[in-house]
C-alpha cells in the first residue's frame, strides 16, 4: 500500500474515532437509550396507524391488504369492511398503549409486545399473497409493487416487537430475582 492510501486511512480512523467520541458524548452509548427509542416508535406507530381506521378511506385502502390476508381475511365475513378496520384499529391502540405502559410495568409491556408481534406477523404473511405484488416489467420477484413495499415496513417492525418483547421478560425476570432476593435478606 503506498503512502498516500496510508494517509487516507489514517484521517479516515481518526474521523470515524471523532465522530464516536461526539456521538458518545451527546448520549447515544447511554444505557437503555435504544430500548427506549424503539418502544416510544412503537407507540407512535400503533397511536397514528390506529387512527387511520377510523376513516373510510382507510377502510377502502385496506381492502386488497385484508382480502388476502392468510389471517386477517376472517375480519371482512366476521365484521364487514368497516368492522374489520375498527377492529384493527382498536387492537392497534391496544397494543400501543400497552406498550406505552410497559415504559412503567415490564408485564403490561410484555402483552403489548406479543400484541405487536401477532400483528406483524397478521402483517408479513400478507406479502406471499399479495396480486400483482412483484412488478412484472421488472422481472417479478423480488422487484416490488406499491403493497409489498408498503408491508415490508413489517418486517422491521416485526424484529422491534421481538426486541422489546425479549428485553421486557428479561427484565422482568430480573426485577423478579432481585424482589427474591431481597426477601430472602428480610427472613
Amino acid at each position: 500500500m503506498d503512502v498516500a492510501n496510508l494517509q487516507r486511512i489514517s484521517r479516515m480512523n481518526a474521523l470515524i474515532n471523532s465522530l464516536a467520541n461526539v456521538l458518545t458524548r451527546l448520549g447515544l452509548l447511554k444505557e437503555d437509550l435504544d430500548y427506549h427509542l424503539l418502544r416510544a416508535s412503537m407507540v407512535l406507530i400503533f397511536l397514528l396507524f390506529g387512527y387511520q381506521k377510523w376513516f373510510e378511506y382507510e377502510a377502502q385502502a385496506l381492502i386488497p391488504f385484508i382480502s388476502n390476508g392468510p389471517f386477517i381475511s376472517w375480519l371482512y365475513p366476521v365484521f364487514g369492511v368497516r368492522g374489520a378496520t375498527w377492529f384493527l384499529g382498536t387492537s392497534e391502540w391496544l397494543f400501543g398503549a400497552l406498550l406505552f405502559l410497559g415504559f412503567w410495568d415490564k408485564r403490561l409491556g410484555i402483552l403489548g409486545a406479543l400484541g405487536s408481534v401477532v400483528t406483524c406477523i397478521g402483517t408479513v404473511s400478507i406479502i406471499p399473497f399479495m396480486p400483482n405484488g412483484w412488478a412484472p416489467s421488472a422481472g417479478g420477484f423480488p422487484a416490488m409493487t406499491e403493497n409489498v413495499a408498503f408491508l415490508m415496513k413489517d418486517v422491521v417492525l416485526l424484529a422491534v416487537s421481538v426486541y422489546l418483547l425479549k428485553q421486557d421478560v428479561v427484565r422482568l425476570r430480573l426485577a423478579q430475582h432481585a424482589g427474591k432476593a431481597v426477601a430472602a435478606s428480610l427472613v
